[in-house]
């Protein structure tokens, strides 16, 4: 009764979670959720999708709900403790979810449910589920059933293990920097770096392969040897070429028995391939559909890399005496071609953006756009800093988040929305539950008493976030499996998180979002139209960067032997696709945590895909001002009008339908026809 992991009254308690819960807590949930599922299995028991949801369903979401919660903290606030009962209950979690899958009495009960009872958003679950079954080898029997729940657990426990490595790797390397090498860091990173120094009596500045460390050393610091040194630590982490000292975080094994489990199991269930189990639940219709897409969208960029590359090269020999760059110039060099091009720094368009005065022009344009109000409230969090807001319309509450922007030691890298609880009109108490998601970002903290600085990469990175956050959150579906993101393909669940990208580029978001952390200034227009301008610069090389990840990840899961070198796909990738050559000894596969720890195997191509519905979808907003502009629109809209019941028609056939229907199908209710590259190629300068 004391263990706050057992506490689904309302919100988790996470300031009074300590690792020794854990496990007492698993054990109780899981004893409870088998004797639910040996009651729903019984021949007696009807096979009705409101019967069984009401004594599983309720089970497993509460087992599902604490283990998000220890799951969670094991990203963003990882120590040896809580570590050591995550992975100590881990294989426990794995072999029970695994079993369930697979319950051949269960999929049978699922079978007989006749779905002519069932509504639209049950249907659309129930059509998951049996496929999901059939992926989760509930058609197997025997030895093969057997092999495919021993692969789950192990492919669970080297997922950790990747992640953790990867951690580890990106945690214990620092660099301490004299005053001689770190001309040209800006001012702010050198003081976070002095004083974490100064707090291990160390000299100099430490410098770490965490983003707010190391991308201002390779964008800003003058002394290539500096860059160097931290891009090869980063291009190594985790792999055999990092230095001796490290060598127990290489993910070189770990990675190969990943992908021979993978093709195993993909065997097991009668595909060639773990890529083409993959693509079973998205849009994609095959691997070969993904790899067409890809090389055209890669033919398509080359031109555009290529000029590139070729104009960082002659700037570089022209204006920065480097005749012959290496990777690690490429940064600092295009740092210094854009401010000598369009007359203005990363660092100049920083010092506007706040992170409150950001936060809050983020939530104006939501507010705005969806029709909500969005306020601070208070909640149990886990860390200092972490806030909480909640979402309503019309004094309705519609959801809450959390929001965790600091990097931090033991928090994961990169940024992510993952939920807490979803949407659903519960079966045991009929009273509707509401949505919950972590937005969690690695943003540097502020220095000097001053609020934290972001750059516009940055602000991009949380309204991408918040996109996600938003799918989770407006759904009005009431089916917890099809509600939010849930049950939404792989390759469009992006859609929501990129659309929102587009607006950190219009002038009348950023200039509510903006306040020069010195004078309070908003960005200045002249300032705006130079980063618009700058907007697409070195498109072409991104395009290509995203493209050989996502070929890589593809090939990697449809054409590769686990047995042979991957660094030999991996080069002939970057052969085909890559316009800068990498050094022999990058490994940056070794920390590709997407597809060894994030759920993106076979799928990170999701992100090119997703980006093409989510410009078709912003170009109906730009469509519909344009119609506004020349006074084609309905009597009573201006271009704001416009705007919002643009919103509104998105809301309602995105956001809100979840993954109650096919993507496409909510895709064509919002356009009216099939998405368009178009779009796309003329967003990033490519048409």
């Amino acid at each position: 009764m004391n263990n706050p992991l057992l506490d689904f009254s309302d919100l988790p308690l996470f300031d009074r979670i300590l690792p020794e819960h854990v496990g007492p807590a698993v054990d109780e949930l899981l004893i409870k959720a088998e004797a639910a599922l040996e009651q729903v299995t019984a021949a007696d028991f009807p096979a009705d999708w409101t019967a069984i949801a009401r004594v599983l369903d309720v089970a497993t979401e509460n087992l599902g709900r604490a283990w998000g919660v220890v799951g969670h903290l094991n990203s963003v606030a990882d120590t040896p403790e809580l570590r050591a009962a995550y992975n100590a209950a881990l294989p426990r979690v794995t072999e029970f979810w695994a079993r369930l899958g697979a319950d051949e009495r269960l999929y049978a009960k699922y079978k007989a449910i006749d779905a002519a009872t069932l509504n639209t958003e049950q249907q659309q679950a129930h059509k998951n589920a049996i496929r999901n079954f059939v992926l989760s080898g509930a058609e197997l029997t025997g030895e093969a059933k057997e092999r495919f729940a021993k692969i789950q657990e192990r492919q669970a426990e080297l997922s950790q293990k990747f992640s953790e490595n990867a951690l580890d790797a990106t945690d214990a390397f620092a660099y301490y920097a004299s005053a001689d090498e770190v001309s040209g860091i800006p001012a702010d990173v050198l003081h976070t770096a002095r004083e974490q120094a100064k707090a291990e009596g160390k000299p100099g500045y430490r410098l770490s392969l965490k983003m707010p460390s190391y991308l201002p050393v390779m964008q800003f610091a003058d002394s290539s040897a500096l860059r160097e040194t931290l891009y090869k630590a980063y291009t190594t982490r985790a792999s055999d070429q990092a230095p001796a000292q490290f060598s127990q975080f290489d993910n070189s094994t770990v990675m190969r028995e990943i992908l021979s489990l993978r093709l195993e199991e993909a065997q097991l269930l009668g595909y060639c391939s773990f890529g083409e189990v993959s693509v079973v639940a998205k849009m994609a219709k095959s691997p070969e559909e993904v790899v067409t897409f890809l090389r055209d969208l890669a033919r398509r960029a080359r031109p555009y890399a290529q000029k590139d590359v070729a104009d960082l090269r002659t700037f570089a020999a022209e204006k920065l005496n480097q005749p012959d760059p290496q990777p690690w110039d490429y940064s600092y060099i295009g740092e210094k071609l854009k401010e000598a091009r369009y007359a203005f720094g990363e660092q100049e368009v920083k010092q506007y953006f706040t992170a409150p005065k950001v936060l809050a022009g983020l939530f104006k344009i939501v507010e705005t756009l969806f029709e909500v109000t969005i306020s601070q409230d208070t909640a149990p969090v886990w860390k200092p800093g972490v806030e909480f807001y909640r979402i309503e319309r019309n004094q309705q509450l519609l959801g809450q988040f959390y929001l965790d922007q600091p990097a931090r030691t033991g928090k994961r890298g990169g940024a992510w929305m993952d939920d807490v609880r979803a949407r659903w009109l519960r079966p045991d108490s009929g009273k509707l539950q509401t949505p919950v998601a972590h937005l969690v970002c690695n943003f540097a903290d502020g220095v000097a008493g001053k609020p934290a600085l972001l750059t516009h990469d940055d602000v991009t990175t949380l309204f991408h976030e918040f996109g996600h956050g938003l799918h989770h959150m407006l759904t009005q579906v009431n089916e917890r499996d099809v509600s939010g993101i849930s049950g939404v393909e792989w390759d469009a669940v992006e859609l929501p998180s990129q659309f929102m990208e587009n607006f950190c580029w219009e002038w009348d978001v950023l200039k509510y979002m903006t306040a020069h952390v010195d004078t309070g200034e908003p960005l200045p227009r002249a300032l705006f139209e130079k980063m618009l301008e700058a907007k697409n610069f070195q498109s072409g090389m991104q395009t290509l960067r995203q493209v050989e990840f996502s070929l890589f990840d593809m090939l990697l899961h449809t054409s590769h032997n686990p047995n042979d070198d991957l660094m030999a796909l991996l080069d002939e990738v970057r052969q085909e696709v890559a316009v800068i050559a990498a050094p022999p000894y990058s490994r940056t596969a070794h920390t590709f945590s997407h597809i060894f720890s994030g759920g993106y195997a076979a799928g990170y191509y999701s992100y090119k895909w997703a980006e093409v519905l989510s410009a078709d979808a912003y170009a109906a907003f730009e469509e519909s001002a344009q119609a506004a502009d020349a006074g084609v629109a309905s009597d009573s809209a201006d271009k704001t009008t416009v705007t919002v019941e643009t919103g509104r028609k998105y809301r309602h056939a995105i956001l809100e339908a979840g993954g109650s229907r096919p993507a496409m199908e909510s895709f064509k209710a919002f356009r009216g026809r099939e998405p368009s590259l178009d779009a796309l190629l003329r967003h990033q300068g490519m048409a």
